[in-house]
C-alpha cells in the first residue's frame, strides 16, 4: 500500500547511530508539527529515571523529580545485529505503555506506565501488562515480549534484559551483560511467531512431536551442502506443496462442513461464477401500487376541500374560519412533504456467505486464509461519566472488541471530552476483561457479545452451544464480569482515596521542606493543589476532581493511550501450556484483540471545541495517523453491538459493484428499556421503519447520529468518483495517487489549509480512497482494486506516529483550516449529523439503510416524560438552525434529487408545524365557547370530501404498515406524540430558533425541579417520575381549555330553552380528538400514584379560567345565538 502515496516506509526514515536518531529528528521528518516525544517513568520505589544511560535532559520542562530523554532508534540493520521485526514490535510495545499527552506550545510527552490500573494486567497486548523485570541493577524496566507475552532473550544465556538496556549494551560494548559474550545476530527465540507476510502457510509439525524435538529435527533436516532438505521434511511431515512454494492444505482443513470443503484443490476467487453481495429487494407491487394511487387520490381531493373552504367563508365567525383555513392549508403542504418522498420505499438482503467466499477463503495466492476486508475504525464518544456510566460505556467497548471482522483489519477508538480519570481507568479495565471475553465469545459463538446484556437474558443460554464446557466457562466468566462491574462501581472511590493519600504525602512533604529551610509562621496553611493521581503515583494529566489551572473540563492537555496494540496479522491461538492460571481453555481459539486506543483532544480557554462535532473530527485525524481505515462506524457510549456480524452486513454493500459511490451505511436505531405501551413513542419505528426506508429507495437515509458506518474518504469532503474523468491506467500495477487525483480544482499548496499541516494525515488520504475502493472481480467494476491488495500487514506503530496523532487533536490544530465547514463533522448546530449527511448527498454521494435480521445494535432511550420533551426539543433546534443556515435544501445544487431534497425541506419546516398545530388544537374549545363552528352550512360537498380524505388516511395507514413492518398501535402512538411535542418542544425549538436567528438571544429550556422514584426494583421506575419544565404549559393549557370548554358548552346546551345538541356534539367530538391525543401526556404528568406537583394543576388552572373569562369579555354572549336558525345544529358538525 506504500506505493500508493508518497510516505516512505518507517525504516526507511530512521537515521542510524544512537541518541542522534531521536524522535525530535524523526519530528522534522514525520512529525509535520517538529514535536519533540520524551520519556520517563516512575518505578516502583517511587523515584523517576531515564530510560537511556546517556543524554540525560535536565531542561525544566518536566518537574524536578523527573530526568527526560528523547526517543532512541534501534539502529539500522547494517549497524546492529537485532532483527528489524522484532526492533520494530519491542518498540510498538515500549510505545504502547506510554501514556502520551501535548498540546498548544508544549512538548509531546511520552509517560511509561508500569502500572495503568491497579488490579493486575495480563494480556500481552495491554498497555502495563505484567512481564519478567530486566535484570539490569537499577532498572525496572521490563523484558520485550512477543505477541503470546514470552520473553525475548536476545542471547543464548537466558539473560533477561529490556529494550533500552540492550540497546544501549549494543551501542557501549555490543557484549551481553550477563555472560559478557558478544550478541549474535539473529539468532532469538521469536521462532513461535511464523511469519506469514510472504503470504505461505508453514509446513505442521508431526502433532506428537515437541516443542524442542521440533527444533531440533528443523536442524538436522539439512543436505551434505548444509541447505534446508525440503525433500526430507515433507517425507517426515507428510506435507505437499501446490503452485510455487505455497503450502496445499488439506481438503477438510477449512471449513466447517461438506460443503465448505476443497474439492480437487483451491480455486481463485476470478475463476468462481460471480455473484453480488448484495440484492435490492422491491415492494410487492400488490401493496406500493394502490399506496401510490391513495397517494394521488388523496393530494387530488385535498387540492378540491381547500378549494371548496376559501370558496365559502363563515361569514358569522370570519375569524374562525380564517384560523382554521390556513392551518388546514399548512397541514396539506406538510402532508406533502411528508408523503411524497415514501413513494418509492425498498428493502435490501445481504449475503454474508460470498462476502466469507470474495474475502476471507484461502486460495493459491493466499494459502492462509488471510483477509482482503478493509479495516474499520470504530468510534465511541462520552463526555461526562456522572451522567453517562462508564460501565455502560465499558459493556459498549467490549461489544466492539468481540465483534466478528479480522481483528487485524479492527480499531477501537474511545473519545473522552470530559477528561476524566475515572472514564481512563474504566477503559483499562475493560481492555483487561477483553482478554478473557473476547475469546469466550469466539469459542462458544455467543450473542450479544455485551456482556450486561448477556448476563441478564432470560432463558436458557445453553441452547445451540456445542461444546461440553460451555457451562463451566460460562460460570467463570460470570463470576470475573460481577467483579469487573465491582471494581468499576468502586473506581470513584478508589480514585478519591487515592488521590487523598498522595496529596496528603505531598502536604507532609511541604511542611518537612517548610521545618527544615527556616522559621517560618506555624500558623499558616500549607497550600497544595488537591490533584488526582493515576495509579503509578503520578498526576493525570486531565480533569481533576478539584478543577485546576490545565485540569479542568475546558482547560486540559490532549491524551492518547494505546491501551491495546496492533495485533498480529495472523492468528494467534491459545493452548494449554500458555499459562497455568488461565481460567478458561482456549486451544484452538485465537485470542488476539483488536487494537483499542484512549483519546481525549486538547481543550483549552478561549477556543470553540464545537461539542461533540469537534470530538469525532479529532479522531478522524487521529485514526488516520494510527490505524487509517477506510471506514469508519461511530455509535454512542449507550449504543452496543448487538448484532456481531453487523459491520459484514454494511461490508456487503460498500464493497459490492457500483458500492464506490456511497458515503455511509445507517443501521436503525432500536432500543431497550422501554416500556411495553411505549408510552412516548421512544421506539420511533414510524420513522427508522417507514420514512427511512422510503428515502433508501431515492438517494439514501438522512444520517441519525449513530450507528452509521461512514467512507473516511467522503468525510473528508470530496465528491464520489467518477471512473470515466480518471486518467486510465498504463499497466495493471498499483500506481501512486495523491489527493489532488480526486479533486482537481483542490491545489497541493492548498492540503493544509483544508486539512491542516500532517503531512501523515495529508499522506493517509489517498491510501484510505484507494482501500475504500470496491474489489474489482467483474468486468463491470470500472473502479475497484485488485484481489488481495490489503492482505499485507500493517507496519508496527512507533512514537513519531503517536506523537503525530497527539499534535492532530490540538486545540489548534482546526485553525484556518475546513474542518467543520467542508471536513469531516459540520459544525454550527446541535444536530450536527443530519448535516453532515446533508453535505454528503448534496455533493453527490448516496447512503443505504441496512436493516439487518438481528438488530445491528442496541441502545438506551429516555422514557421520562420530560427527558424525552428535552431530547425531541434538542432536535427541533437543530431543525430549526437548519431552515435559517445556507444547509437549507430549498440551496442544494442539481446533485440532490428531488424527492431526496423534499426530504431535507420537511426536516428543516416540521417544527414550523407547531404554530399551527397549537392554534388548531384550540379551535374545538374556541368553537364550543362562542357558539359558532368553522362551517356556516352544511354541504354535501363538504362532507364528501372529508370522507374521502379520511378513507384515503385510513387506507395509506394500513398499506404503510404493511411494507414498512410497523405496528398499527406503533402507528398510533406516534400519531399521539406528534400532537404532544408539536404543542410543547416544537413550539419551544421555532422560538428559540427565531429570537437567535432575529435577535441573537440563546434560550436554554432547562429543568427547575427534580423527584425520584422510590421503586428501584421497578425497571420502569423512570416512567414515574414527574420532572416539573416549562414544555409542560402549552399541552397543560390546551387540555385545560377543551375540558372547560365542553363543561361550558354543555352547562349551556342544558339550560338553554332551545337546546341545539347538535352543535354541542359537533364541537365535544372535536375536542376529545385533541383529549384523546394528549392522553400519553396526561398519564405522564399522573405519575406512578398521582404524583405531579401542585403547581401543575394551579398554574393550569388559572390560565384556563383566566383565558375563558377574556373571551367571555371579548366577545359577550349574545341572546340571538341560542335561537335555532335555518341551518340547524347539522351545520356545525366538523371532523377532525
Amino acid at each position: 500500500m506504500a506505493s500508493l502515496s508518497n510516505q516512505p516506509s518507517k525504516k526507511a526514515i530512521r537515521s542510524p547511530g544512537g541518541s542522534g536518531s531521536s524522535a525530535g529528528s524523526q519530528g522534522g521528518t514525520r512529525n509535520s508539527s517538529g514535536q519533540t516525544v520524551k520519556f520517563a517513568r516512575r518505578t516502583s520505589s517511587g523515584r523517576y529515571v531515564s530510560l537511556s544511560r546517556d543524554d540525560l535532559d535536565m531542561s525544566g520542562e518536566l518537574s524536578g523529580d523527573y530526568m527526560n530523554y528523547t526517543v532512541h532508534i534501534p539502529p539500522t540493520p547494517d549497524n546492529q545485529p537485532m532483527d528489524t521485526s522484532v526492533a520494530a514490535k519491542a518498540e510498538e510495545q515500549y510505545v504502547s505503555n506510554s501514556l502520551f499527552t501535548g498540546g498548544f506550545n508544549s512538548v509531546t510527552r511520552a509517560h511509561l506506565m508500569d502500572k495503568v490500573i491497579e488490579s493486575e494486567v495480563s494480556h500481552p497486548q495491554m498497555a502495563g501488562a505484567k512481564g519478567s523485570a530486566c535484570s539490569m541493577p537499577a532498572c525496572d524496566g521490563k523484558v520485550m515480549k512477543d505477541e503470546r507475552g514470552a520473553d525475548i532473550t536476545p542471547c543464548d544465556c537466558r539473560f533477561k534484559i529490556c529494550r533500552d538496556c540492550f540497546l544501549d549494551a549494543q551501542k557501549e560494548t555490543g557484549l551481553c551483560p550477563g555472560c559478557k559474550e558478544p550478541y549474535k545476530g539473529g539468532e532469538y527465540d521469536d521462532d513461535d511467531v511464523p511469519d506469514f507476510s510472504s503470504g505461505a502457510l508453514s509446513l505442521p509439525a508431526p502433532q506428537d512431536d515437541s516443542k524442542a524435538d521440533r527444533r531440533n529435527m528443523s536442524m538436522m533436516k539439512r543436505n551434505q551442502t548444509g541447505e534446508f532438505d525440503h525433500n526430507k521434511w515433507l517425507f517426515e511431515t507428510k506435507g505437499t506443496y501446490g503452485y510455487g512454494n505455497a503450502y496445499w492444505p488439506q481438503e477438510d482443513k477449512y471449513g466447517d462442513d461438506g460443503h465448505d470443503k476443497f474439492q480437487g484443490g483451491m480455486m481463485e476467487s476470478n475463476d468462481k461464477p460471480w455473484k453480488p453481495l448484495s440484492r435490492r429487494l422491491p415492494i410487492p407491487q400488490s401493496i406500493i401500487s394502490p399506496y401510490r394511487l391513495l397517494i394521488v387520490i388523496r393530494f387530488v381531493v385535498l387540492g378540491f376541500f381547500l378549494t371548496w373552504r376559501i370558496q365559502h367563508p363563515n361569514e358569522e365567525a370570519i375569524w374562525l374560519w380564517l384560523m382554521s383555513v390556513m392551518c388546514e392549508v399548512w397541514f396539506a403542504f406538510s402532508w406533502i412533504l411528508d408523503q411524497i418522498p415514501k413513494l418509492c420505499p425498498i428493502n435490501r438482503s445481504t449475503d454474508l456467505e460470498v462476502l466469507r467466499e470474495k474475502f476471507d477463503m484461502p486460495s493459491p495466492s493466499n494459502p492462509t486464509g488471510r483477509s482482503d476486508l478493509p479495516g474499520v475504525d470504530l468510534f465511541v464518544s462520552t463526555a461526562d461519566p456522572d451522567k453517562e456510566p462508564p460501565l455502560v460505556t465499558a459493556n459498549t467497548i467490549l461489544s466492539i472488541l468481540a465483534v466478528d471482522y479480522p481483528v487485524e483489519k479492527l480499531a477501537c477508538y474511545i473519545s473522552d471530552d470530559g477528561g476524566a480519570l475515572l472514564t481512563f481507568e474504566a477503559m483499562a479495565e475493560a481492555a483487561s476483561f477483553a482478554d478473557l471475553w473476547v475469546p469466550f465469545c469466539r469459542k462458544h459463538d455467543i450473542e450479544p457479545r455485551n456482556p450486561e446484556t448477556y448476563f441478564s437474558m432470560k432463558g436458557d443460554p445453553t441452547k445451540n452451544k456445542s461444546r461440553s464446557d460451555f457451562v463451566k466457562d460460562r460460570r467463570r466468566v460470570k463470576r470475573e464480569y460481577d467483579e469487573l462491574k465491582v471494581r468499576i462501581n468502586g473506581l470513584p472511590d478508589s480514585i478519591r482515596r487515592r488521590s487523598d493519600a498522595f496529596n496528603a504525602r505531598e502536604e507532609m512533604k511541604m511542611l518537612k521542606q517548610m521545618r527544615e529551610s527556616g522559621p517560618g509562621d506555624p500558623t499558616e496553611p500549607i497550600k497544595v493543589q488537591k490533584a488526582t493521581w493515576m495509579a503509578d503515583g503520578t498526576h493525570w494529566p486531565g480533569t481533576w476532581s478539584v478543577p485546576a489551572r490545565e485540569h479542568s473540563k475546558s482547560d486540559h492537555a490532549g491524551i492518547l493511550q494505546v491501551m491495546l496494540k496492533p495485533p498480529s496479522s495472523d492468528p494467534l491461538m491459545g493452548g494449554k501450556d500458555d499459562d497455568n492460571d488461565k481460567i478458561l481453555e482456549l486451544t484452538d481459539v485465537d485470542i488476539r484483540l483488536p487494537m483499542f486506543v484512549y483519546v481525549s483532544r486538547e481543550k483549552r480557554p478561549g477556543y470553540d471545541h464545537n461539542k461533540k462535532a469537534g470530538a469525532m473530527n479529532a479522531l478522524v485525524r487521529a485514526s488516520a495517523v494510527l490505524s487509517n481505515g477506510p471506514f469508519i462506524l461511530n455509535l454512542d457510549c449507550d449504543h452496543y453491538i448487538y448484532n456481531c456480524r453487523a459491520i459484514r452486513e454494511g461490508m456487503c454493500f460498500m464493497m459490492d459493484r457500483g458500492g464506490e459511490d456511497i458515503c455511509y451505511i445507517q443501521f436503525p436505531q432500536r432500543f431497550e428499556g422501554i416500556d411495553p405501551s411505549d408510552r412516548y413513542a421512544n421506539h420511533n419505528t414510524v420513522f427508522f421503519d417507514g420514512n427511512m426506508r422510503a428515502l433508501d429507495g431515492v438517494q439514501g437515509p438522512v444520517y441519525v447520529g449513530t450507528g452509521c458506518m461512514f467512507r473516511r474518504f467522503a468525510l473528508y469532503g470530496f465528491d464520489p468518483p467518477q471512473a470515466d474523468k480518471l486518467a486510465p491506467k498504463t499497466d495493471s500495477e498499483m500506481q501512486s495517487l495523491t489527493a489532488t487525483d480526486f479533486d482537481p480544482d483542490l491545489d497541493v499548496n492548498l492540503l493544509p489549509k483544508r486539512f491542516g499541516n500532517s503531512t501523515m494525515l495529508s499522506e493517509s488520504i489517498p491510501i484510505a480512497e484507494f482501500q475504500g475502493r470496491p474489489l474489482a472481480d467483474h468486468p463491470a467494476v470500472k473502479y475497484g482494486r485488485p484481489p488481495g491488495a490489503l492482505r499485507p500487514p500493517r507496519e508496527p506503530l512507533d512514537a513519531a506516529t503517536v506523537a503525530e496523532a497527539v499534535s492532530v487533536i490540538s486545540c489548534w490544530y482546526e485553525d484556518k483550516t475546513e474542518w467543520g465547514d467542508r471536513v469531516g463533522w459540520i459544525y454550527g448546530s446541535v444536530t450536527e449529523d443530519v448535516v453532515t449527511g446533508y453535505r454528503m448527498h448534496n455533493r453527490g454521494w448516496r447512503s443505504v439503510y441496512c436493516i439487518t435480521k438481528r438488530d445491528a445494535f442496541r441502545g438506551s432511550a429516555p422514557i421520562n416524560l420530560t427527558d424525552r420533551l428535552h431530547q425531541v426539543l434538542r432536535w427541533a433546534t437543530g431543525s430549526v438552525e437548519i431552515f435559517f443556515s445556507r444547509n437549507n435544501a430549498f440551496l442544494a445544487s442539481r446533485r440532490l434529487k428531488l424527492l431526496q431534497r423534499l426530504g431535507y425541506i420537511n426536516v428543516g419546516v416540521y417544527p414550523f408545524t407547531s404554530l399551527f398545530l397549537i392554534v388548531y388544537c384550540f379551535i374545538p374549545a374556541l368553537s364550543l365557547l362562542s357558539g359558532h363552528f368553522i362551517v356556516q352550512n352544511l354541504d354535501v360537498k363538504f362532507l364528501v370530501y372529508l370522507l374521502l380524505i379520511t378513507m384515503c388516511l385510513i387506507g395509506l395507514a394500513i398499506l404503510e404498515v404493511k411494507w414498512s413492518g410497523v405496528e398499527l398501535e406503533q402507528w398510533w402512538r406516534n400519531e399521539q406524540f406528534w400532537l404532544i411535542s408539536g404543542t410543547s418542544a416544537h413550539l419551544a425549538a421555532v422560538v428559540q430558533g427565531l429570537l437567535k436567528v432575529m435577535a441573537g438571544i440563546e434560550i436554554s429550556f432547562t429543568l427547575t425541579s427534580k423527584s425520584a422514584g422510590d421503586d428501584n426494583d421497578d425497571i420502569y421506575a423512570d416512567l414515574y417520575i414527574v420532572k416539573w419544565t416549562s414544555l409542560m404549559i402549552p399541552p397543560i393549557v390546551i387540555a385545560m381549555v377543551n375540558i372547560i370548554a365542553v363543561v361550558v358548552a354543555f352547562s349551556r346546551t342544558v339550560y338553554s330553552s332551545v337546546p341545539q345538541w347538535s352543535k354541542f356534539i359537533g364541537g365535544t367530538f372535536f375536542s376529545f380528538w385533541v383529549l384523546a391525543h394528549l392522553y400519553p401526556f396526561a398519564k405522564g404528568l399522573m405519575g406512578k400514584r398521582g404524583k405531579t406537583p401542585t403547581i401543575v394543576y394551579i398554574w393550569s388552572g388559572l390560565i384556563a379560567i383566566t383565558l375563558s373569562l377574556l373571551w367571555v369579555a371579548v366577545n359577550p354572549q349574545q341572546g340571538s345565538t341560542t335561537q335555532a336558525s335555518g341551518g340547524g345544529g347539522g351545520s356545525t358538525f366538523q371532523f377532525p
